[in-house]
């Protein structure tokens, strides 16, 4: 099988994704549907966990997962195309995840996206709650990656997430402002 580079046409660009979670499970049930759908547009993906688990929920929607290195964030700050991705969890209990977020919001080349609650006023009122429509495929896919995961239930058509929604990105975002 051929990685994702050699797939890709040569002078492509890649649009990078950088995920930060405690665990597979909570990607897979919090925004499974949204990464799949971006994974099947071209994005490069990266999950960066802060726990060890079973990865198979991710490999399922198309992703792969490393640990979580802050470098690996930072590595990628200046690329046209890239978005950012955190949840609560991961922003109220490690300051190098906070540093980032706060970084990424002034940056007008990254998108961020962030979901659960609890955001303090620092980010909450530089984001706005958006949804994800999911594709009858990244239903299919994250119905399976759940069962993986160990998680139960019907998998709804939209996923709901708070985002930064750039103007100034080269590609549009698929995310639909609420309200």
């Amino acid at each position: 099988m051929r990685t994702l580079e050699e797939r890709r046409p040569a002078g492509s660009v890649a649009y990078r994704l950088d995920v930060v979670a405690a665990n597979a499970a909570d990607v897979a049930a919090s925004i499974g549907g949204w990464l799949c759908d971006r994974v099947r547009a071209g994005w490069d993906v990266h999950v960066l966990l802060a726990q060890q688990c079973d990865h198979r929920p991710l490999q399922i929607l198309g992703m792969q997962a490393v640990e979580l290195d802050p470098h690996i964030l930072a590595a990628g700050t200046e690329c046209a195309g890239r978005g950012l991705a955190v949840s609560a969890d991961m922003f109220a209990s490690d300051a190098r995840i906070r540093q980032e977020v706060l970084a990424a919001l002034d940056r007008w080349m990254t998108e961020v996206t962030l979901w659960h609650d609890d955001w303090p006023l620092a980010v909450g009122h530089r984001t706005t709650t958006v949804q994800h429509v999911l594709s009858a495929a990244a239903r299919a896919f994250k119905r399976h990656a759940l069962e993986a995961a160990g998680i139960v239930g019907a998998v709804a058509p939209i996923e709901t997430l708070r985002s930064d929604m750039k103007a100034s990105l080269p590609v549009d975002s698929e995310l639909i402002p609420v309200g």
